[in-house]
């Protein structure tokens, strides 16, 4: 594996003034180092929440399939969710198998699994077999609709979770059909970012205690949570049930986004007075404009913003808001992210293995992880992972 580099250069100066190599701490740590984590294969936001966690210092062991009934989508070296992870390979279809994963669990802190209900037990590897082995541990389950509940063992995808929870409802413009967020609403936030605190309390809660626990983590669950503060606003009165009508759903013509002259869009939030008088200034759409907060006059506000963006291209406005309070932004591609001046600068993209993808986030002052680590290939650390974790003679767990 290369190492891993910000995309827009090497050891920019840092803020306070010292360069980024001189701040940093021995690289491979991690305030999660030391964190022992099973990972049983799955795809979306288990593998997700198990990347985080190991982009952090934890170690964790993936538990594939062997062979080509892995669950991969992609090319190992493309799986970025597999990254910074040890795989070993394990049959759970086998005696020896659950064996193995149930001695694995002996020695993790935390469990993960993303199985419909039912069926780790049905493979002998559900928490009550874990916890018996380990009874500090952390089993974190990973569904769409939770553990129990009338859709429980139904199939489903991150928009069907979406769907009920209000949420898919809410995306979108007036008079036009729900948005589909891309599966980043549903499964990552509002499943692997619930696994990963729910894991984390539980763990804290059993070096206190010495008790483990089962974490259910549902994306219904946490894509509802994720809508509190709109539930507050509409029983104040002050959010409509409705797409596209509301200030921070592309109602508010200062909160929307508008194409330029070449088709490329900005996003713009000046939602603060102070902010919406230097987005004025700086857009210039004339004079004798509807006041900011004349809901009646809308349409005639957004009207005068779009034909001003329509007069130069998404790099000349660029130019005329950076660096001010207008809070306006370009709208960049996935693929230019990575270039833009201020990631570059924060060092928010790397480039590992030839492939540029995020790095690991947040940031910390005294346990700064290492780089990200490149994803793994299914079974690729099964000898050592054994040793590693103390189980005993390889030959003992591995077919021949």
């Amino acid at each position: 594996m290369d190492a891993s580099l910000p995309v827009g250069g090497i050891d920019e100066a840092h803020p306070k003034g010292v360069r980024r190599s001189e701040v940093r701490m021995p690289e491979g740590q991690g305030p999660l180092h030391g964190l022992k984590v099973v990972e049983l294969a799955g795809i979306g936001p288990g593998p997700f929440a198990a990347m985080l966690l190991a982009d952090l210092g934890a170690d964790v062991v993936r538990v594939d399939r062997p062979g080509p009934g892995s669950p991969l989508t992609v090319e190992p070296r493309f799986d970025l969710l597999n990254r910074g992870k040890r795989s070993i390979a394990v049959d759970l279809k086998t005696a020896r198998g659950r064996e193995l994963v149930l001695a694995l669990a002996g020695r993790a802190d935390a469990v993960i699994e993303g199985f419909r209900p039912g069926v780790a037990e049905r493979l002998g590897v559900g928490p009550d077999a874990a916890l018996a082995r380990n009874p500090r541990l952390v089993y974190g389950r990973m569904t769409g609709w939770g553990q129990d509940g009338p859709l429980a063992a139904s199939a489903g995808h991150d928009i069907t979770y979406l769907a009920i929870t209000g949420a898919l409802h809410a995306v979108g413009r007036a008079g036009g059909p729900p948005q589909v967020p891309v599966n980043l609403l549903g499964d990552f936030a509002g499943g692997s970012l619930y696994l990963v605190v729910g894991l984390l309390a539980a763990l804290r809660e059993a070096g206190r205690t010495g008790r483990g626990q089962v974490v259910d983590a549902a994306v219904t669950d946490g894509a509802a949570h994720l809508t509190t503060l709109l539930h507050g606003l509409g029983a104040a009165g002050q959010w409509r049930d409705e797409r596209g009508v509301n200030l921070l759903d592309t109602g508010a013509p200062f909160y929307d986004v508008y194409p330029a002259a070449d088709g490329r869009h900005l996003a713009v939030g000046a939602l603060e007075p102070q902010f919406y008088a230097e987005f004025i200034r700086l857009l210039d759409p004339g004079d004798d404009l509807p006041k900011q907060y004349d809901r009646a006059r809308w349409p005639q506000l957004r009207a005068r913003i779009a034909a001003a963006f329509a007069t130069r291209t998404q790099r000349e406005w660029a130019e005329v808001f950076e660096g001010t309070e207008a809070c306006v932004a370009p709208v960049l591609s996935l693929t230019e992210a990575a270039g833009h001046p201020h990631l570059a600068g924060r060092g928010t993209f790397a480039r590992v293995g030839g492939v540029v993808q995020p790095a690991a986030a947040p940031r910390f002052s005294a346990t700064p992880p290492g780089p990200p680590g490149a994803p793994t290939r299914p079974g690729e650390h099964s000898r050592e992972v054994l040793a590693d974790w103390d189980l005993g003679a390889p030959d003992d767990w591995l077919e021949p």
